[in-house]
């Protein structure tokens, strides 16, 4: 993979976006990357938890518009396909996925960060998704689901850029981490969730994706279909 690194070890797997030179942003190679890095990290019985990190000054500064002059429409619209691909397999993952983001989120960043399961940053964070100001449309999906459809409107519609503290506000990230403790925070993290019954924490994740999707009856129903799974494997806590 010449666009990222792929790194799985003690049970953490860790995908480090690899385009410094070109602010991490996203092309056809790196969507491609992403797609491959996630069907290895499902593959791995080991890997119980993913980051998803930036290399470099920033997270990921957008899709890369550099790749777009002479292309045909069919081409543009085969590479968002493909961006869609590796976002789908990313989120479709059934272990924990952890966006660790740090300067710029824009566009594709924030869609990256958006599949993720949650997100932490550090203070010099900042988001946006100027696509519609840009003459293009994207990250209206995710995003609005997440921070709420006025805030993503207002983002989109106006270039406004939002703060690690506001994004933290939004829902957008779950914690604000300082340089100095982020290793230490990520290894913290790491322990927590390679430690715990990995069964559990697929079942888990199951449960609020698919219940936030519906009423609290269905909702309901998803849970204890999740009990009755775990009870069957005899994988509950307490049982020897």
């Amino acid at each position: 993979m010449k666009t990222l690194q792929l790194t799985i070890a003690e049970g953490v797997a860790t995908i480090a976006l690899d385009r410094p030179e070109a602010r991490n942003a996203l092309n056809l190679e790196m969507c491609e990357d992403l797609l491959a890095a996630a069907k290895a990290v499902a593959a791995d019985e080991n890997a119980r938890a993913l980051f998803i990190r930036g290399k470099g000054p920033v997270f990921c500064a957008g899709a890369d518009l550099k790749e777009r002059p002479g292309k045909p429409k069919e081409w543009i619209r085969a590479r968002r396909l493909k961006a869609f691909e590796a976002y789908d397999a990313i989120e479709a993952l059934e272990i924990p996925v952890i966006a660790v983001v740090h300067g710029a989120a824009f566009g594709a960043g924030v869609e990256i960060a958006s599949i993720c399961d949650f997100a932490i940053a550090t203070p010099d964070a900042i988001f946006g998704t100027p696509e519609t100001m840009r003459g293009s449309v994207g990250a209206t999906q995710r995003l609005p689901r997440i921070v709420g459809k006025r805030l993503a409107k207002d983002m989109m519609f106006t270039g406004r850029r939002i703060s690690a503290q506001e994004a933290l506000q939004a829902g957008l990230v779950t914690r604000i981490v300082e340089p100095s403790a982020l290793e230490k925070t990520i290894q913290e993290m790491s322990k927590a969730m390679v430690g715990s019954p990995a069964h559990a924490m697929k079942l888990g994740k199951r449960c609020i994706d698919r219940g936030v999707e519906l009423d609290p009856a269905g909702a309901k129903q998803v849970e204890i279909e999740a009990i009755d799974e775990q009870l069957a494997s005899g994988k509950w806590m307490g049982n020897p």
